[in-house]
């Protein structure tokens, strides 16, 4: 595999893949076969978060990830495994096995061009468990099909939120108040993306805690406002800014040195 980073760029839309024509991408694995996917989710967010919050994080995260390195990004997988959320209006979930499928078969179809290093950078804690899955499928599944690069083929699964930098940083703003779900960390950074949201922000009553998490009832029922020991109202725009450069910076480097491991 080439180990030949084609330098960071300025311009987000010279790292999109959905940008880019056949031949472009043809000369770009001339010279790295890195790729980067965010995947994100459709889920509640509490009663004052955006429904789009996974996904909304993820693409931000990848798209710095790719002004900073020159890798391609692929348009975001906004749809993630989000059953337990289904007891709330505007969740759309794909079943486990539906995303093990989607997953599988994305980096089927980047392996069958030549591409050998997929990064995939997350925003939604149970997309963890299936993508590590799919991983494992699509090994077996590249060298069944003889694609090109099989033997090099490797997948690495990086969830921003869980990034040293910004868990320590959530930690010292927010302290327990980061709660599980509906944090103010991720929060902050859909106020720093999109400004309408900071009208959606008022003050909430204290929420449930995070606790075990079963299905879309009995999490309606243990979480009533969709929140999991969180505080979404500390938020700020500024601290989005600050989330966003950490995480970017963290994953840059994860992703330089896998594109680099053997």
């Amino acid at each position: 595999m080439s180990t030949q980073i084609p330098g960071s760029v300025v311009d987000s839309s010279l790292i999109r893949l959905a940008l880019k024509s056949w031949p472009e991408v043809d000369d770009y694995l001339k010279v790295c076969k890195a790729v980067i996917i965010p995947i994100g989710s459709t889920e509640q967010h509490g009663p004052t978060g955006a429904i789009g919050t996974d996904a909304l994080t993820a693409e931000a995260v990848a798209l710095e990830v790719g002004r900073r390195t020159g890798v391609l990004v692929t348009p975001v997988q906004a749809f993630g495994m989000a059953e337990h959320h289904l007891g709330f209006s505007g969740t759309m979930s794909l079943q486990p096995s539906t995303l093990l499928g989607v997953m599988h078969d994305l980096v089927l179809s980047l392996a069958s061009h030549g591409f050998e290093r997929i990064f995939v950078i997350n925003g939604h804690g149970g997309n963890i468990a299936i993508a590590k899955a799919a991983f494992a499928q699509s090994y077996s599944s590249a060298v069944t099909r003889g694609l090109p690069g099989a033997v090099n083929l490797r997948c690495r699964l990086a969830n921003w939120f869980m990034a040293g930098p910004v868990f320590r940083e959530a930690r010292e703003l927010y302290g327990e108040s980061e709660g599980q779900h509906a944090t103010p960390s991720e929060i902050a950074l859909t106020l720093h993306l999109e400004p309408s949201l900071i009208d959606k922000q008022r003050p909430l009553p204290k929420p449930a805690p995070a606790g075990a998490i079963h299905g879309p009832d009995d999490f309606r029922r243990r979480h009533p406002d969709g929140r999991m020991g969180s505080n979404p109202y500390l938020a700020k725009p500024e601290h989005g800014a600050i989330f966003l450069e950490k995480a970017s910076l963290a994953l840059s480097e994860e992703l330089i040195s896998f594109m680099m491991s053997p």
